[in-house]
């Protein structure tokens, strides 16, 4: 079978997203089957990225918008390779495919707080992820979170929405030498001991809350907060915080971190601290679970989901309870050991090997329905 790979988004920035589409298509090429897959970018640049591996191919194709990608250029290479399936590992596919679709759905958080959305990507979601939905014979939603809300606000019947969680890399699991760690905390500055964030900066991130929460603390116990991440969009009024709340000499932001330096950020941590309002199925948490990094987060939602009782779960509303949380993850060391254990043993049912097997399987399924 002939499945056609969306990747417009392959050069994105380095969020979940872009770490979710590397490794998934590099354990999806390494799985045994006869499918061939046609890697389809929009920047010319990346062809070759793969090397001509067994099964690849790589084309690209350019559009001036890239809504006008999605819909004619994706339709123009599938009426050439005549795909039996067009697989976007983001969101969208072209209404006007022959063949069958699928698509991932990485959260809807523009649903459940539409105000952490920019206006012009409001229309997007209101206008076009419905049809992609419809359009779609199955969708991958990334946690049990995100398939009710696809199936409560995509309106999509609950049989063609399949949950396969996302994977962690295996670096995070490995010890990491002391020498590699005492040179990375020299590199970036780092603290004896701090408190750490992993991501970017948008709404439903609830970077406020934790600032507020971290400046009732933080100082006080002498643990810094380092921020490993980016601001994205609609934030500035909460990163402002840092100098009016007084704590600028607490907080440390080294910016973006690339993926081999950053296991030796969550070994060298006190904590994750993600008390986000509204995620999916977050990755950082998954990393600070494997890397034996304890985690204060939100009750709800996927990040409740992917901690179960491995972590300190805190109303992500209640300046207090984030607080409350970030004390006692330090100031106990009984619940400390407990949930370093208990996250490293959950961590063990996440891997990207078997999020490629679950995924493919959900290809297939939709191929053998044949073309439209």
């Amino acid at each position: 079978m002939k499945i056609g790979v969306m990747l417009r988004h392959y050069d994105q920035h380095g969020g979940g997203v872009k770490v979710y589409t590397e490794n998934l298509l590099r354990e999806l090429i390494a799985l045994p089957t006869h499918h061939e897959f046609i890697f389809i970018y929009r920047n010319p640049r990346l062809v070759g990225t793969y090397n001509g591996k067994m099964g690849i191919r790589e084309i690209a194709i350019g559009a001036p918008s890239i809504f006008l990608w999605d819909q004619l250029s994706i339709r123009q290479v599938e009426e050439r390779e005549k795909f039996d399936l067009i697989f976007n590992p983001k969101y969208s596919v072209p209404l006007t495919a022959r063949c069958r679709t699928v698509f991932v759905c990485h959260g809807l958080d523009w649903y459940v707080m539409p105000r952490g959305s920019r206006w012009f990507d409001r229309l997007s979601h209101r206008y076009l992820i419905p049809r992609y939905a419809k359009k779609a014979d199955a969708v991958i939603a990334v946690s049990n979170t995100t398939r009710q809300h696809v199936i409560e606000y995509l309106g999509v019947d609950e049989s063609r929405v399949h949950t396969v969680y996302l994977g962690v890399d295996e670096a995070f699991k490995k010890p990491i030498p002391q020498g590699k760690l005492a040179a990375i905390r020299s590199a970036y500055r780092l603290p004896e001991r701090f408190y750490l964030y992993v991501g970017q900066i948008y709404p439903p991130k609830n970077f406020g809350r934790l600032l507020k929460a971290y400046a009732r603390v933080g100082p006080k116990l002498g643990i810094p907060l380092v921020v490993a991440g980016e601001h994205r969009w609609l934030c500035g009024e909460e990163l402002a915080l840092v100098d009016q709340l007084g704590i600028s000499a607490w907080v440390v932001r080294p910016g973006w971190i690339d993926r081999d330096t950053l296991p030796c950020f969550y070994a060298l941590a006190e904590a994750l601290l993600l008390p986000s309002l509204y995620e999916a199925c977050p990755i950082p948490i998954l990393e600070a679970m494997s890397s034996g990094c304890p985690v204060v987060t939100a009750n709800r939602y996927g990040t409740q989901e992917l901690v179960g009782q491995a972590g300190v779960l805190v109303d992500p509303e209640d300046m207090d309870s984030i607080a409350d949380g970030m004390s006692r993850l330090v100031s106990d060391d009984s619940l400390r050991k407990q949930l370093i254990e208990a996250g490293q043993k959950r961590a063990q049912n996440f891997s990207w090997e078997k999020c490629a097997r679950e995924t493919l399987s959900v290809l297939e399924s939709a191929m053998r329905q044949g073309r439209r």
